[in-house]
């Protein structure tokens, strides 16, 4: 590998590390939210495990989506917030099945029926399973870099280069290659 490619790697490396540093300081923030709600409609509001655990999904899900808007991806395209929204909406949605069907096989298919046992299922096993698709997923699909590719006008009055002017074509030694 080139030094020039190195350098590529590296920076890459350490672009993708922070992002991830940053997610995961917005997701300890959710998952503080989401563990406080599950934990207060399991044991003050007296609700069902699963629906507990979808409520505190739904509320950690609005304040994930601020914090990753807002700062891990500030600097990422802006211009779409309706697919924006509806993309988190819908992955986010696929992490709270991934994250509530690993609490609903602990508690009703294993018989794990503790309160311990329902907040290991959920907000360990569950969040890292979800929680690894969400990165995935918001990185790729949700908030999605500035298109780098796109045409910008030259002020210039030379005709493009890729295109071949026939009236340059003519000119012995203008041959495009």
């Amino acid at each position: 590998m080139t030094g020039t490619g190195l350098v590529a790697v590296k920076n890459k490396g350490r672009h993708v590390g922070g992002e991830a540093s940053r997610f995961g300081a917005v997701g300890a923030v959710g998952w503080v939210v989401d563990t406080a709600v599950f934990n207060l409609c399991l044991n003050v509001f007296d609700l069902q495990t699963v629906r507990s655990g979808v409520i505190s999904n739904a509320v950690a899900i609005g304040v994930n989506y601020l914090g990753n808007r807002y700062w891990t991806y500030r600097h990422h395209d802006k211009s779409h917030y309706v697919r924006e929204a509806i993309l988190f909406v819908l992955f986010s949605g696929v992490g709270m099945i991934i994250q509530n069907g690993v609490l609903a096989l602990s508690h009703y298919g294993l018989g794990y029926t503790s309160t311990l046992a329902d907040n290991l299922a959920k907000n360990l096993v569950g969040l890292g399973l979800a929680g690894g698709f969400r990165f995935w997923s918001y990185r790729t699909w949700v908030f999605r870099k500035q298109s780098r590719d796109v045409a910008v006008p030259s002020t210039t009055c030379e005709p493009p280069t890729s295109v071949a002017s026939p009236a340059l074509t003519d000119v012995p030694g203008s041959e495009t290659r």
